[in-house]
């Protein structure tokens, strides 16, 4: 292969990511490692954990530091962005985004480093995600691998998060809950953060559309139901009673965000809806301002949104 082909660009996103034609790829975001520890950093105590050895699928688990022995808390499992192909659970970023709502809301929760494309393509970062959430499901009756789940997680109160693709995520795992049953678990509320969301009207031309159709080669396009709620037969059975979407004002994914929610609350679906939006901001603001009072603000309303009705 000559130079000139070789360095090609597939799709390019900088500062964070670039991937060449001959399948090379410069993740520049989310490769950093903030290394776990049982002891308190922060609020927290957190531990990796391998969830599936052959495939390398893994997360990271956050306890809050208070944690009494055999206290239950309910339980975030947590779907990071990046369009599928960069983020990780272990990067500060996201380490310390997921520490703050398990110190705040006094939580557990599970950070799933689900695998990335185009090494895998989508599918596989979809169906990563739903077997980390049966995996968290499977210590519902005191069994199960891991000991922090066992000991301290309530599956009568568990909700799932996620920013940006992590919000398209969170949504097709309610979905998928919905229509095949989360045995063990109550599925009480979804947080979609600046999700990602397409429509058969959408050009393709920002730089999430050409996101989703590198990291999903195999996609019909802006018409497939896992991007596209209102082509989603299962929209109607979402598995949960409460859904949150935040938005912002100078996202360019704003009204993909307005879009799930209108399409949503008149799908027939039987629970409540809220979005709330940030006005000034841009997307996943939140992750890179952590301290600012509008980030702050989204922190506290996703707190009271896993505390509402706590019993």
């Amino acid at each position: 292969m000559d130079s000139g082909s070789s360095s090609e660009v597939a799709l390019e996103f900088l500062p964070y990511f670039r991937a060449y034609k001959d399948g090379r790829v410069e993740r520049f975001f989310g490769t950093d490692v903030v290394p776990p520890s049982i002891d308190s950093h922060g609020g927290t105590a957190t531990k990796d954990v391998q969830i599936v050895q052959e495939t390398g699928l893994a997360a990271r688990i956050f306890i809050p530091s208070t944690i009494e022995l055999g206290q239950k808390l309910p339980v975030l499992v947590y779907y990071h962005g990046g369009g599928f192909y960069m983020g990780s659970p272990f990067c500060a970023t996201y380490h310390n985004h997921l520490a703050s709502p398990v110190a705040e809301a006094n939580i557990v929760a599970v950070s799933v480093a689900y695998r990335l494309a185009p090494e895998h393509p989508v599918p596989i970062g979809y169906e990563d995600s739903w077997v980390a959430l049966r995996w968290v499901a499977s210590h519902f009756a005191g069994e199960g691998s891991e000991a922090w789940l066992r000991e301290h997680a309530n599956f009568q109160r568990v909700f799932l998060a996620g920013d940006s693709m992590g919000g398209n995520i969170v949504h097709n795992m309610a979905a998928r809950a919905g229509v095949e049953g989360l045995p063990g678990v109550r599925l009480l509320g979804i947080c979609l953060v600046h999700p990602y969301f397409a429509r058969k009207e959408t050009v393709g031309t920002c730089v999430a559309d050409r996101s989703w159709l590198f990291s999903c080669p195999t996609t019909s396009g802006f018409d497939d139901p896992r991007i596209n709620p209102a082509e989603d037969s299962r929209l109607s059975r979402v598995g949960c009673s409460r859904v949150l979407i935040f938005i912002t004002e100078k996202d360019e994914t704003r009204d993909r965000g307005l879009f799930y929610y209108e399409t949503l609350r008149t799908s027939g679906w039987g629970g409540v809806v809220e979005i709330v939006e940030a006005k000034g901001e841009e997307h996943v603001f939140h992750l890179f301002r952590p301290n600012c009072e509008k980030a702050l603000a989204l922190l506290k309303k996703l707190s009271s949104f896993i505390d509402q009705d706590n019993a």
